[in-house]
């Protein structure tokens, strides 16, 4: 319920405390960095605003009225449940910025955020990590339920309810083992050709499997067929390609390693734009601070 008018400042009556010990308005208001006049000006405004006379001034310095005395007193209950009370918010800020909450799309995690953790460590050696690898959508419930203080997603679209920061680019590639028809084709294949494919592929809701959706829509492709197999993880999509089982769609930081070593190889696709965005993400209206404002920043320098 709102306090009453005659509750005032704490600042006034921690003015008063001060006065009440030295006996003195000037060095009460050296103590609390003001001058003196405006100790005065601040003394004066907390007996109007309560109705009483709180001080006896005198050349020789200032001395608590009786009723002074026991507002004194009852101010010290409420000074100290302040003191108590800031310490307590203190205390919860410092223990809250020890720990880092990070959750990520499996992309982020496993190809990115490693590198990125290593420098924000290097800053606060001390800091407490936590990374939680999910798809995208899993992403964005985390942290609109104040489950992760930091997300990062590869999705096409930012789910509602956040704000989000590009902090790297990425680029997905078609990828076959070398027995697949579609690695002797030098000219590579359509679109179409890669929409009615039925594929190895990441779960629904992955950002990979959204970006690759929304890529082939832009271009008139249609829809997705049906997958062969479906997989929540990158190194059992890459598996399952290298062993015979189809086709695959996966970030270039993803297949990299397997490209080079020609366990998995490249497929052009003519025509489709393949390249998304790596955002960091948090609740919308939210001010980044403390270690998850750093490794943002860290992000964004190293992605």
């Amino acid at each position: 319920m709102p306090l009453p008018p005659q509750v005032t400042d704490l600042s006034s009556l921690d003015l008063l405390l001060s006065v009440a010990r030295l006996g003195s308005i000037g060095q009460a208001a050296a103590e609390h960095r003001i001058s003196q006049p405006a100790a005065s000006a601040r003394l004066r405004h907390l007996e109007r605003r309560l109705g009483l006379t709180l001080l006896h001034r005198t050349p020789r310095g200032s001395a608590l009225t009786p009723t002074g005395a026991l507002i004194a007193d009852w101010a010290r209950t409420v000074v100290d449940a302040a003191d108590s009370f800031a310490a307590a918010v203190q205390a919860l800020r410092v223990t809250k910025e020890s720990r880092l909450t990070v959750a990520a799309s499996q992309t982020v995690a496993e190809y990115l955020l490693p590198a990125w953790l290593v420098a924000l460590r290097v800053r606060q050696p001390d800091l407490a990590v936590t990374l939680q690898a999910a798809n995208s959508a899993e992403v964005a419930a985390r942290l609109l339920a104040d489950r992760a203080d930091l997300g990062f997603v590869e999705g096409p679209d930012l789910p509602g309810g956040l704000d989000a920061d590009t902090v790297a680019t990425d680029r997905l590639t078609v990828v076959v083992a070398p027995s697949h028809r579609w690695a002797r084709r030098r000219r590579g294949i359509t679109p179409a050709e890669l929409a009615a494919a039925p594929l190895v592929a990441r779960e629904a809701g992955s950002g990979t499997r959204r970006a690759l959706e929304s890529a082939l829509r832009e271009q008139g492709a249609g829809e997705l067929a049906a997958p062969i197999l479906e997989l929540s993880s990158t190194t059992a999509i890459k598996h399952a390609v290298g062993a015979g089982s189809g086709p695959a769609v996966l970030s270039s930081l993803a297949v990299s390693t397997e490209l080079a070593a020609g366990v998995l190889v490249a497929v052009p696709v003519h025509g489709l734009d393949l390249r998304r965005r790596l955002r960091a993400v948090w609740p919308a209206g939210r001010q980044l601070t403390g270690p998850a404002r750093d490794l943002h920043a860290i992000a964004r320098r190293h992605g």
